[in-house]
């Protein structure tokens, strides 16, 4: 099946597009959290969002996903980890299984500009965004593990599980579940190898032999995500009406720039769904 729109991001300018797609019957693939946005969640109070006073995050969000449910808008809870353009349409990659869609939105939030050193030279040599897609490939092997994302345990989980050795860094605190894994203090500062990745140097001046390393962020990079697209920094460059320089995918919300703010994000979603419309015709 090809959809009208795929989107990327189930937060305030995500949902924002989708509500305004979804009036006009496109067919939408929406990649994201059944929880939407963490970031909206996460806030203590809101004292800016026109029509809601001194809201807190949790009531917010809670408000957003009554109203997606209320518009049958279920978001696809799965981890968009690569993007290409086809010419006529977009592929999505997301959890090792290939969406296409004929416009596209990014509404990813926030994300460093680069990644660690050797990250992007090393991405598909070793490196992976997706413990689930190719963890099967280091069966009985080394890996190690940078995860900054809670929700993303499980993913751990499943490598030692399958993995000969596992070290583990975490933001969070996590408690190893396999006696051959082993979790580190520090943070991996740099990757380096030949045709493969085959080193981690931590901060601490560590290094470690692996076989492969996997990188679960909550955001990757839009540059990384979709090679080619024009950014500025950490944000993707975008025309009045939120378009890329990639014609038919558009982005919208904290990905494009500040004011990090949940009514910018929502006014650009609404933009860009516009602007999609007029795109498909």
């Amino acid at each position: 099946m090809i959809y009208d729109v795929a989107i990327v991001g189930t937060g305030p300018a995500g949902l924002a597009a989708a509500l305004t797609l979804k009036l006009h019957n496109k067919e939408i693939i929406w990649f994201g959290s059944a929880e939407l946005s963490d970031k909206v969640g996460k806030s203590e109070k809101i004292a800016n969002y026109p029509g809601v006073p001194m809201v807190s995050g949790a009531d917010l969000n809670a408000a957003f996903a009554a109203q997606a449910k209320e518009m049958e808008l279920e978001p696809k809870n799965a981890r968009v980890t690569n993007i290409a353009d086809l010419g006529d349409k977009f592929m999505v990659l997301a959890d090792n299984e290939m969406y296409e869609a004929r416009a596209l939105l990014l509404a990813t939030g926030t994300a460093a500009a680069k990644g660690m050193e050797g990250e992007a030279e090393m991405l598909g040599r070793g490196v992976s965004y997706c413990a689930t897609c190719d963890g099967f490939l280091y069966k009985g092997k080394t890996v190690a593990v940078y995860c900054t994302d809670e929700r993303m345990e499980h993913d751990i989980k499943y490598l030692e599980e399958i993995c000969g050795k596992v070290y583990i860094y975490t933001n969070f605190g996590y408690e190893q579940a396999s006696e051959s894994s082993e979790v580190l203090a520090s943070p991996l500062k740099k990757l380096s190898g030949g045709l493969k990745c085959d080193s981690a140097e931590l901060f601490d001046g560590t290094k470690l032999d692996v076989d492969g390393v996997f990188i679960l962020r909550p955001a990757i990079a839009p540059s990384t995500l979709f090679p080619g697209l024009e950014t500025d920094g950490a944000h993707i460059k975008v025309s009045r009406n939120q378009e890329t320089n990639y014609k038919g995918c558009f982005a919208a919300g904290d990905c494009t720039g500040r004011p990090y703010q949940i009514a910018k994000a929502v006014g650009e979603g609404n933009v860009a769904a516009h602007a999609i419309l007029e795109y498909l015709g």
